[in-house]
């Protein structure tokens, strides 16, 4: 699924030390990558919920360990 880029010059206020701790945890080597990554993220959890969602009561889980 391909989806259209559109950058915007944003000014914000953020937590400096949010910031380099989603930074360090992601191994981002800049603020700009290290915000895009983590919505990159919350967007993968929103769809991985939403497909989740879909298949709530549609199978079974089969236990394959003792």
């Amino acid at each position: 699924m391909a989806i259209e880029q559109k950058i915007r010059d944003k000014h914000l206020k953020l937590d400096q030390e949010k910031l380099d701790r989603v930074r360090r945890l992601l191994g981002a080597q800049t603020e700009r990558t290290a915000i895009e990554q983590a919505l990159e993220l919350v967007l993968f959890e929103e769809e991985l919920n939403r497909l989740l969602q879909e298949l709530k009561g549609k199978g079974t889980i089969k236990k394959i360990f003792r």
